[in-house]
């Protein structure tokens, strides 16, 4: 991955990211989320048969029918029995906001420079508006990173509940649905930054724990434009920690 881009560039930023492949059933899932959002599924219409989107997306039929159940668990579709699978006529609020998923190294880039607009504002937000019962929830999970760091592990559900918890404190459900859903988004971005903490040279995890302390620190004593800072120079971080410093050029 290089500043200017080439040839090289080109063909990793189509690559899967490495030591996290994309799952299948997620892929198809955002397919025919993105279907079902655009209208071209429409309300009570019912999805073609398990056989046929096996066959559209190049997929198993039990892929298939694990992304029709994450769909029924959101209520965004239900079954008939013996008539399959139709589309809800009214989509509950969390299918309204979602996003394509995560399908190669530019798009975690994309992912990073996206956070980067949304979390430190929230985290401004969040220092002027917390009351106990937030500081509580970002406590939480920052002493379970506390803990996964003295064993020498990266918990990448603690590590998402502590920037989701900082989105609530804000008191703006814009925030926190946006957060919401890149839940998916930023596990895998999170999962490759543990991986790169584990080496001598990378700052290791308790440094990354002292960055949520002080973004911590920063929101329960109410200096807003400390937690705003404080959040953006921990992003800035991982991104370049995963990056090594060295970012794709995305122009078009």
């Amino acid at each position: 991955m290089t500043e200017n881009a080439t040839t090289g560039a080109d063909k990793s930023a189509e690559a899967p990211p490495r030591g996290r492949p994309v799952k299948l059933v997620d892929l198809v899932y955002g397919k025919l989320l993105e279907r079902i959002q655009t209208g071209e599924y429409g309300p009570e219409s019912r999805l073609p048969a398990e056989h046929d989107l096996a066959a559209m997306f190049d997929v198993s039929r039990p892929i298939v029918r694990d992304a029709l159940s994450r769909l029924k668990e959101q209520g965004i579709i239900y079954s008939r029995q013996g008539a399959g699978s139709f589309v809800r006529g009214e989509l509950p609020p969390a299918a309204v906001l979602a996003y394509a998923p995560v399908e190669n190294i530019a798009d975690i880039q994309r992912c990073y420079e996206f956070r980067l607009t949304l979390e430190p504002e929230a985290a401004y937000y969040a220092a002027k508006r917390r009351d106990k019962a937030a500081i509580a929830k970002i406590a939480a999970a920052l002493n379970q990173m506390k803990d996964a760091t003295q064993h020498k592990l990266h918990r990448e559900d603690a590590d998402f509940s502590f920037h989701k918890a900082i989105t609530d404190a804000s008191n703006n459900h814009f925030y926190a649905s946006s957060m919401e859903a890149l839940k998916q988004h930023i596990a895998v971005g999170m999962h490759l930054h543990g991986l790169s903490l584990q080496g001598p040279t990378r700052g290791g995890l308790e440094h990354v724990l002292e960055e949520h302390r002080t973004i911590y620190n920063a929101i329960v004593e109410g200096r807003a434009e400390d937690a705003r800072e404080a959040m953006r120079k921990h992003l800035e971080g991982s991104r370049d920690r995963l990056f090594e410093g060295r970012i794709l050029d995305l122009s078009l």
